[in-house]
């Protein structure tokens, strides 16, 4: 272990007598310490303790006030466990009540007074030693903490791409871009937001929404990638990946995947019911999947898919409008209403709207345009 006086210590000294102050500044000296901070304003000492942060504090307690005492009360704050920077008590008064009273209020240590060159020099040591292992395992424990928290922000990151990587894996047969996951997450976090949830519960869900369709990985290209409207069987088929889908990530202790499940499984419940879950309706269906229903629907309208043309935005938007209250949540289309009053607020690519929109209405077909 290095030498601890390698770096200097800076030592704050406290008496009311100047003589007293420069007596200990030469018996200091002559042991090779430099750095002192001093004053016989007892007044001073909080500010001086903020501005230098010493590594040891030399205080007389008996001085006007306020007494060494009352600044014992002023710097405990300051030092709060498990903080170490030693409080040496300088007094005549060795009574057991006095150095009970010192050790109570947060002194490490006394000097009796008259000093002893050999005794201040030799415990100033002692405790400015203790004082650098303490800054040492202090220093040690907060690279620990700093790896610690670079792998688990490392596996954070790998977690999180591992669910993006599953998410496009369920887009994989009808989404040639593979973006259609990406946007309904960030238009469901914008819409989140614009609803007033916290910070912490949109990023969770901008994560958690475009795992909305994992299940699609158990419906066969026939039903999945059909060109033509599909028939009352092949729809049966095609409603089972909201089950799918949640069985898949059910079971998880992860706030994520939990959240994700639900989504999962409520994305295609109307708000007057009817949908995949006809006798699910209102505000029991979680608001994750009455959020991420407009966003998965907007989305896919404006888009092309293998069995559909893009909707141009303001078709869309008239659509899901002519929703409100039946397929959609009202408060989460007035949201998203509002949301595309703000240019770049939805994340949309022009280019994917070249196609001439084919106008059915979402009611019109039981929903088969957006699967």
């Amino acid at each position: 272990m290095g030498d601890p006086l390698k770096r200097q210590p800076t030592i704050l000294i406290i008496d009311d007598q100047d003589a007293n102050l420069r007596l200990l500044e030469r018996m200091l000296r002559r042991a090779g310490y430099e750095r002192f901070v001093t004053t016989t304003d007892s007044r001073q000492v909080e500010a001086l303790f903020v501005e230098h942060e010493p590594d040891l504090v030399l205080l007389d307690l008996h001085m006007p006030h306020p007494d060494g005492f009352a600044l014992l009360e002023q710097l405990r704050p300051h030092i709060p466990p498990p903080a170490f920077v030693p409080i040496v008590v300088l007094t005549a008064d060795i009574s057991t009540e006095a150095r009970l009273r010192a050790l109570s209020m947060g002194a490490k240590d006394f000097l009796g007074k008259p000093l002893d060159a050999i005794e201040v020099v030799l415990r100033i040591q002692n405790l400015l030693e203790t004082r650098f292992l303490y800054l040492q395992l202090r220093e040690h424990n907060e690279r620990l903490e700093q790896k610690v928290r670079e792998r688990t922000k490392a596996l954070e990151e790998a977690q999180v791409e591992i669910l993006e990587r599953l998410a496009l894996a369920a887009e994989f047969r009808d989404d040639a871009t593979l973006e259609h996951t990406r946007r309904v997450g960030a238009i469901s976090a914008a819409l989140a937001a614009r609803l007033g949830l916290p910070p912490d519960e949109v990023e969770l869900l901008r994560l958690a929404a475009p795992l909305h369709d994992l299940g699609k990985i158990a419906v066969p290209d026939w039903v999945l990638l059909k060109l033509d409207r599909l028939t009352t069987d092949e729809f049966e088929v095609m409603k089972t990946h909201t089950t799918v889908g949640a069985k898949i990530l059910s079971g998880s202790q992860h706030p994520l995947l939990q959240l994700a499940e639900q989504i999962a499984l409520a994305h295609h419940d109307h708000w007057c019911g009817g949908g995949y879950r006809p006798e699910v309706a209102g505000d029991d269906i979680p608001l994750a999947g009455r959020i991420v229903a407009v966003a998965d629907v907007f989305d896919a309208l404006t888009h092309a898919r293998p069995y559909k043309h893009a909707w141009s935005v303001a078709d869309a938007v008239a659509e899901i409008q002519r929703q409100r209250g039946r397929q959609f949540d009202p408060a989460v289309v007035d949201a998203f209403v509002s949301l595309l009053e703000e240019e770049g607020a939805i994340p949309m690519e022009e280019a994917d709207r070249t196609v001439p929109p084919r106008l059915q209405s979402l009611a019109s077909n039981g929903g088969d345009a957006l699967r």
